[in-house]
């Protein structure tokens, strides 16, 4: 789908992503609309990234004591817990599409892109570039696709984003700190079905625990036990969809010997039991 084709469709088209489980990339709701004037969204806290490109009309972002202007060819992101606010214009009110994402990836390419929570817009090296807009277009227009179908959509907008964006970080030296960051997160990926403490993966980057789960937070987001937690419930996911292994077995292959202490930890960060997301999602067959 293009721009010229969502000039004779409704106003507003809206979709839930399906669910599945990323590391790198998880999208969670997409679309576009045209806003009525002086619509409004907010003031409100988004728990995940929230990207929106202007693809024609006015508004206005307030966010951190700040009012920004936009119009077509420009975008705003909004970032995990920030409080904002946006208006479309009284006498030209803009046509936005938005992606709602979140993951490692994401996170690391925010940055790259010179996109944060104090500096929010989004403004292409050229107008002439359309890449953004009509990869998230394209996103709103494979709702029906395959989740790895759309999470390979999401990652070409992100390469897109970060290419196009005028506060692109052209630094490309890496640093101490990445270095260590992608130690630990080697390590996690090797060592996460065993017993495994905050303690050890900061041994393997060199660094003391405190200052250890301190970078970890600011790089990706969350704490490093949090992080273990998540990660180790994801690859719990995919086994409860994808085989026919008993839970207790599966709890213990990803390190929790008891499956009280696995279920518990499952339902805490999904939101449902093993058995019930099982049950829900299972894609295995009989045969």
């Amino acid at each position: 789908m293009n721009q010229k084709d969502i000039q004779t469709d409704t106003k507003l088209r809206f979709y839930v992503a399906h669910d599945e489980l990323f590391i790198d990339l998880i999208l969670y709701q997409f679309g576009w609309e045209q806003c009525s004037p002086l619509h409004q969204f907010g003031p409100a806290k988004r728990n995940h990234f929230l990207f929106h490109y202007v693809l024609s009309g006015k508004g206005r972002l307030e966010t951190n004591d700040q009012t920004y202007y936009l119009g077509a060819h420009q975008g705003f992101l909004l970032c995990p817990d920030q409080i904002s606010s946006y208006y479309a214009d009284p006498d030209d009110p803009w046509k936005y599409v938005w992606l709602e994402f979140d993951g490692l990836r994401a996170r690391e390419c925010m940055k790259l892109a010179g996109l944060s929570e104090h500096q929010p817009v989004y403004t292409p090296v050229s107008a002439d570039n359309t890449a953004v807009p009509e990869r998230m277009l394209q996103i709103v227009d494979s709702h029906e696709k395959s989740p790895i179908h759309l999470i390979g959509l999401g990652m070409l907008f992100m390469d897109e984003l970060v290419s196009t964006s005028k506060t692109k970080v052209t630094e490309t030296r890496r640093k101490l700190r990445d270095f260590y960051m992608r130690e630990s997160l080697s390590y996690i990926e090797g060592n996460y079905q065993r017993d495994l403490s905050i303690e050890e993966i900061a041994d393997v980057s060199g660094l003391n625990r405190s200052y250890f789960s301190r970078l970890f937070k600011e790089t990706f987001g969350k704490s490093p036990q949090a992080f273990l937690i998540q990660y180790r419930m994801n690859k719990a996911a995919e086994l409860l969809k994808r085989t026919k292994q008993p839970i207790a077995e599966i709890g213990s292959s990803v390190g929790y010997d008891n499956p009280l202490h696995f279920s518990r930890a499952f339902k805490n960060t999904l939101g449902i039991s093993p058995s019930e997301y099982r049950k829900e999602y299972r894609i295995f067959t009989d045969q």
